[in-house]
């Protein structure tokens, strides 16, 4: 079984100008939620199980969904408080059935393999593996760097208007649940600054390219309102 873990407990305050009613991922795309779009491609991927990671407005979420999304069964971890991102993933994890789960956010659609993605994370033996995409300005976001040989991350760098091209966390995760294994359920924590920067030399990163709509490597986050105007047109030819 597939299952995957979404983070839908964004508060959405850059969109709050344009969409202020309901949590970012079920911001509305041409005519539905942003997350309908997500669960479709997952659906498509093979997924049979998905744990929403809720908190702001989270019954919005629950009633549309419901514990059924077509094919996928949906429970969901709902945060009575900020947990960040580590506290969010480590209390769904409770939730989980397998050993090993991707993890994403709710508020990004990258279209890859997960088949593969999934093969090379358990090929690697590495507890994490992230998926990296190739920009033309890694300096917006910060970038990764991996080991050409061996694949491994050897360093997360800061964002840096000069930095260029190159590979940035496009922010789906493959990871065992003993990674979390020293953290408590309620805790707050970020899984950025506390799992992924100490342990980056033992993390696989398995890139893609960036691409256009439609195809293998799209990606879009839906965070600001540019790109979430740009979705308007973008997601409903998918």
């Amino acid at each position: 079984m597939k299952e995957a873990i979404i983070l839908a407990g964004g508060f959405g305050t850059r969109l709050r100008d344009v969409v202020a009613d309901v949590p970012k991922p079920m911001a509305p795309v041409g005519g539905r939620p942003f997350l309908t779009y997500l669960l479709d491609n997952l659906i498509s991927q093979g997924y049979s199980r998905a744990v929403l990671a809720t908190g702001y407005l989270h019954e919005k979420v629950e009633a549309y969904f419901g514990s059924h999304y077509r094919d996928l069964t949906i429970a969901y971890s709902r945060e009575t408080s900020p947990l960040g991102t580590g506290g969010a993933i480590a209390q769904a994890l409770q939730l989980c059935e397998t050993d090993c789960v991707t993890v994403l956010n709710g508020d990004t659609l990258f279209l890859i393999d997960h088949d593969a993605f999934i093969a090379a994370a358990a090929e690697s033996g590495c507890r994490l593996a992230i998926v990296t995409r190739r920009v033309e300005n890694a300096g917006r976001y910060g970038s990764v760097e991996s080991d050409a040989a061996t694949g491994l991350i050897t360093a997360f760098r800061e964002k840096d208007p000069g930095m260029g091209a190159g590979y940035i966390n496009g922010g789906i995760y493959r990871m065992h649940r003993s990674l979390l294994d020293g953290y408590a359920v309620g805790q707050p924590f970020s899984f950025e600054k506390e799992i992924l920067q100490p342990l980056r030399e033992s993390i696989l990163a398995y890139p893609f390219e960036k691409s256009s709509a439609g195809t293998p490597g799209y990606f879009i986050d839906i965070g600001i309102p540019e790109d979430y105007l740009r979705a308007q047109t973008e997601l409903p030819q998918l």
